[in-house]
């Protein structure tokens, strides 16, 4: 799948003022950033602008403040950290539009870096608003887009800063996202394994039936497990399950075949408490034994080693979903074998691809990140590019003649 849109690389940027939309959404504990990996993920793209000598102004969302300025989501501990890791100051700004603003723009030479106060500080950024695109665009020549992330929004620093800028250009980041994502859709290596985990049916139907004509094998687990076992009529005691869905599952089932394979066995409690984080005695069952009074929170040590052979044979394998309810150590097994199988299946020579998310989460806890192909920066971005939508951040890119 080719984009036929600006790169960074593209572009001309000695001494023009550039914007770049980040994904600096990164968590803060006592007042400094507790996780920078986002922050990081986004260097290759600063410094190149650096390099080529390019005034550039970063822009990004952190937290939800729902259009209100709140001090606990000010991006003033990421230009502490991101000066740290650029190793020259990063000018920072209590605004992200107005005057004072405009006054820290023009004064950047040529290799400095300045980063923008919470976009999300403002309602206008989520509602797109024209006035406040224009605004963020005011003494701007290029615009970047190297927030993957935030690409299936149309937001004003997203969709509608484009209409305002001469040129619109992706970043590192975000073209290593669409290459590897869009490799795996259209020209994966073969044998191609699709894992869809989670919890419901419903949040992953799309990338399913996209993904269905595709794949050679799709895995299934997590709670959306039990949803496709009632559409087959078996027990599944209490375990989580999405009635309205029942019928769409039998249906998928019947248009997958023998592509589609469901966990041979079960980890089951008579009781658990995700809030409380309790779980009671544990005990694996076979997938057509599971007790009336018992619920299924992760798959099973057979199931375990059928998805391990499957996935050592695979040259592609993309990722999205938990196995089981991963969050809580005694039910992340099945979760963390899968993704010490993705590394192993990397160290063979696949391309493994991490849908972000909780996936993305369950590998970092693992240790396992840097032993596959790629983590997903975009947990929703990802999801909905594998469904097969076209992403609003990247369809407002500047065509590339």
């Amino acid at each position: 799948m080719k984009y036929n849109k600006l790169s960074i690389e593209d572009v001309d940027l000695d001494g023009r003022t550039v914007i770049v939309r980040v994904d600096f959404n990164v968590p803060l504990r006592d007042g400094q950033v507790e996780n920078d990996k986002r922050i990081r993920e986004s260097l290759r793209t600063i410094r190149y602008l650096m390099d080529h000598r390019a005034r550039t102004v970063l822009m990004s969302h952190l937290g939800r403040p729902r259009g209100k300025v709140s001090p606990e989501f000010s991006l003033a501990p990421v230009a502490a950290r991101l000066t740290e890791l650029l190793e020259i100051p990063v000018g920072f700004v209590s605004a992200c539009i107005g005057e004072e603003v405009q006054s820290r723009i023009k004064a950047l030479q040529a290799g400095d870096v300045l980063l923008l106060e919470n976009l999300r500080f403002h309602a206008e950024e989520e509602a797109n608003d024209p006035n406040f695109a224009a605004e963020l665009a005011r003494g701007i020549e290029i615009y970047v887009n190297d927030a993957f992330g935030t690409a299936h929004r149309a937001h004003a620093s997203t969709e509608g800063i484009t209409h305002h800028v001469k040129q619109a250009a992706a970043g590192f980041l975000m073209q290593k996202e669409l290459n590897f994502l869009g490799a795996a859709i259209a020209e994966p290596k073969r044998p191609f394994v699709g894992i869809i985990g989670g919890a419901k049916v419903s949040g992953k139907i799309d990338m399913i039936e996209n993904m269905l004509p595709r794949v050679d094998k799709l895995l299934i687990g997590g709670g959306m497990t039990y949803t496709f076992m009632k559409a087959q009529g078996y027990e599944i005691g209490k375990s989580l399950i999405e009635e309205d869905k029942v019928d769409l599952a039998y249906d998928i089932l019947w248009v997958g075949g023998q592509k589609i394979e469901l966990p041979m066995d079960f980890l089951v409690s008579d009781h658990f408490d995700f809030k409380e984080r309790t779980v009671g005695s544990l005990h694996t069952v076979i997938f057509d034994h599971i007790p009336p009074d018992a619920m299924a929170l992760d798959i099973g040590p057979n199931t375990v080693e059928r998805y391990w052979d499957t996935l050592m044979d695979a040259g592609t394998i993309v990722w999205n979903g938990p196995m089981g309810v991963f969050e809580i150590e005694s039910l992340a097994g099945g979760t963390f074998a899968i993704a010490q199988a993705l590394a192993d299946a990397t160290a063979k020579g696949a391309t493994t691809i991490i849908g972000g998310g909780d996936s993305a989460a369950a590998i970092e806890q693992a240790n396992l990140a840097d032993r596959v192909s790629h983590v997903s920066t975009g947990g929703g971005a990802s999801l909905e590019f594998l469904e097969g939508k076209a992403l609003p951040g990247v369809l407002a890119l500047t065509d590339r003649s």
